[in-house]
C-alpha cells in the first residue's frame, strides 16, 4: 500500500467567483437585509473595482502604522455595522475604483485631485 496521499487538483480547490454586485441579500439575524441585493454602481462612471476575481497583476504600497491601523479599523466597522466582510485589499480596490471614478467624471475638480494638489 502506498504512503503517498491523494490531494485534489488546483481545479478542485479554485472555483471561480461571483461579482459582489451579483450577489444575493443575506438576511442578518434581526432579519433584515445585511447586504443590499444590488449595489448601484451608476454613478461610479466606467471604473468598476475587480471584486473577488483573480488578480493577474500586483502593485506594493506602503503605509504608515497609523494608516494600515485605519485601514484595518474601517475593515471591522464595515463589517460589524453592515455586515459586509472585506479584505483590505478589496476595500483598497473599491477605493481606487471610486477615486478614478471620480476623476473621469469630475475631471479637476475631483476631490482626489484636490486633495493631491494640497499635499
Amino acid at each position: 500500500m502506498s504512503r503517498r496521499i491523494s490531494l485534489p487538483g488546483a481545479d478542485e480547490l479554485f472555483r471561480p467567483t461571483r461579482d459582489s454586485a451579483d450577489e444575493v441579500a443575506e438576511p442578518s439575524p434581526n432579519g433584515n437585509s445585511a447586504r443590499p441585493a444590488h449595489v448601484d454602481r451608476s454613478s461610479m462612471g466606467s471604473q468598476r473595482s475587480s471584486g473577488r476575481v483573480r488578480h493577474d497583476e500586483k502593485m506594493t504600497i506602503y503605509v504608515t502604522s497609523d494608516e494600515l491601523l485605519e485601514l484595518e479599523h474601517a475593515r471591522l466597522t464595515l463589517r460589524r455595522n453592515t455586515g459586509i466582510a472585506v479584505d483590505r485589499g478589496r476595500l483598497v480596490r473599491e477605493a481606487v475604483a471610486i477615486a478614478l471614478a471620480d476623476i473621469e467624471t469630475r475631471g479637476a475638480d475631483s476631490d482626489i485631485v484636490q486633495r493631491l494638489a494640497q499635499a
